[in-house]
Formats: structure tokens, sequence, C-alpha cells
């Protein structure tokens, strides 16, 4: 698959974080058809180039949610995505957060070192205050994910999120500026 050279918004060891493009929907479809069975039945990734234009679309043009593609820095390839939906500005300063890895790149530790690169990135030159990560208890690998980038289980909300047909149960997960900054001392 080809990879578009892209400037990363920021840098880790192994992977780079950049924003969505329209021009990476090839990959992006290919890569969730190749990974419908690690996604199922959690996340359901667009696997069409008319299903990919429309996400990356409202990822893009919407102030009220971002993406970003986490790419191997290596060869590019994209290892994985993170979005931040329902950013709200103002006294709340928030976010909430969804991902999901690659088949290729999963269990490599490329999603805790992306998810790292995000966190910081919103945390400081988005300027948000608090991510929100919404799990469903049975989804262990997410849930390990989170408890490594050092969110914090926060509560339980039942029947939160249509997901797959059906409201599903939730757990809350969430990290704040503090827990990765040290109070500064004015």
């Amino acid at each position: 698959m080809p990879h578009h050279a892209s400037r990363h918004l920021a840098e880790g060891p192994r992977v780079g974080i950049r924003h969505f493009t329209y021009e990476d929907g090839a990959e992006f479809t290919a890569r969730a058809r190749e990974s419908k069975d690690l996604h199922h039945p959690w996340l359901f990734p667009p696997t069409t180039t008319q299903a990919y234009t429309a996400y990356a679309g409202r990822l893009i043009e919407d102030r009220a949610k971002t993406g970003f593609l986490v790419c191997e820095k290596s060869d590019g390839a994209i290892g994985g995505f993170i979005n931040i939906n329902n950013i709200v500005e103002g006294g709340f300063q928030s976010g909430a957060l969804g991902y999901g890895a690659f088949a290729h790149a999963a269990g490599r530790g490329l999603m805790r070192e992306g998810l790292d690169l995000v966190v910081r990135y919103a945390l400081g030159p988005m300027r948000l205050h608090r991510l929100e990560i919404n799990v469903q208890p049975g989804n262990a690998a997410s849930i390990a994910l989170a408890r490594r980038c050092g969110f914090r289980l926060e509560g339980f909300s039942p029947k939160m999120l249509f997901v797959d047909g059906a409201w599903r149960d939730h757990q809350r997960w969430a990290i704040t500026t503090e827990m990765i900054t040290p109070p500064s001392r004015h």
C-alpha cells in the first residue's frame, strides 16, 4: 500500500501521529477490512471509500471532533487511529476518546505510544483539560490500554452507548492535565 509522506504532530520512538486526510482512504479502509475480526464487536471503522470519506470529513471539518492516525515511523504505515469526539471548550475543556489498532499493529505497543502522544498533544497544544474513554466492560484490550496510559477508572454507565445494535454498558476512564503534568508553583 502506498504511504503518503506527512508531517507528524508529535513523534515517539516508533510512531508519529498526524491528522486524517481524504487521501488516506484506500489504506485506512484496507486495514479496517483486514482487522474486522479484531474490532468486532467493539467498533466498526469504515471499510468502503464512501464511508471513509464521510467519516474523515466529520473529523476534518467538525470543530467538535479531531482524528489522529498512528503511523509507523519506519515506513509510514497506518497502525491505528485515535479520535477525540465531543470536544467542549469554555470551562469544560474536555473531549471523549475513541481508538482502534489495526491487526498488523496489534500487540506491538504502537497504540500505547500513539495514545500517549495524543494525550500529551490534546492536553498540551490543544489546551484541553480532560479526556475520557468509554469502554465496554468486556473489552479487556482497550481497558488495559487506558490503564497503561495512566487513565483512572471513574465509573460505570449502564446502557450508555448504542453499539452493534444494542445499548451497551460502559466503564468511564479519564485523565486530566494534572495527572500528567506536575502542578506549577506560583
